[in-house]
């Protein structure tokens, strides 16, 4: 009996190392790599919602040949405080839980690095187990990644629209333009549709888009473009 407990205790151990150093490894690996695909597309192939198109649309993009007005546009969007933070923001996440119900947390976590984190590794879910899993990722990503990796990998895969995924695709699709060639204007109407993707369109502009986008360059302004020195 003895013996088979010990190596029950083996396995475990094994299991746990495993569970942890594996993250570690993907997060390493993508540091160099373009991801050719990621958690989230797959997802959304195995089970489209509706709108999915048959052929979906991908160009990645170096960050240096992205406009600096996309990049500060989706900052000042979705975590003006990108540059400061370690991944997590602490304030977001203590919302979160306070509006937390019996199933789980009802909204995602704030920062770039968890959205990118949630959108690479993971697949959708509003439980604490995947919340948590998400949170690792994201620290590790911090810790593992400079700012500006965690910045291009989040503009190439983040959604944009149905099967419309990263900036560069986002640009060509909504203004006939390469991203690097993008507005202060074009880029906040981009970031603008980021809540809902599925539901929100760049341009033609909606009322909530163009006052959305309104918003999103005054935060521009007020950040201002040396907040792109910090990454």
């Amino acid at each position: 009996m003895s013996l088979v407990i010990a190596r029950l205790k083996r396995c475990f151990i094994r299991l746990v190392l495993l569970t942890l150093c594996l993250p570690v490894m993907l997060v390493m690996a993508m540091k160099y790599i373009d991801p050719p695909v990621w958690g989230w597309q797959i997802h959304r192939s195995l089970f489209p919602p509706a709108g999915y198109p048959a052929q979906t649309t991908h160009l990645w993009t170096d960050i240096q040949d992205i406009s600096p007005n996309a990049q500060l546009a989706v900052i000042a969007s979705e975590d003006q405080r990108f540059t400061s933070h370690h991944g997590v923001d602490i304030n977001a996440v203590l919302g979160i839980l306070k509006q937390t119900g019996a199933d789980g947390p009802s909204r995602g976590g704030s920062t770039i690095s968890q959205q990118t984190a949630k959108n690479l590794f993971l697949f959708p879910s509003r439980s604490f187990i995947r919340k948590g899993i998400e949170l690792y990722f994201a620290l590790l990503m911090e810790l593992l990644w400079d700012k500006s990796r965690i910045l291009e990998v989040y503009l190439n895969i983040i959604e944009f629209g149905p099967g419309l995924y990263g900036i560069e695709a986002a640009s060509q699709n909504y203004f006939a333009i390469p991203s690097r060639q993008l507005s202060a204007q074009q880029a906040a109407q981009l970031a603008a549709v980021l809540p809902n993707p599925y539901k929100i369109k760049a341009s033609p502009m909606s009322t909530y888009v163009s006052k959305r986008s309104r918003w999103i360059a005054r935060q521009m302004r007020q950040l201002g473009m040396g907040t792109l020195d910090q990454l």
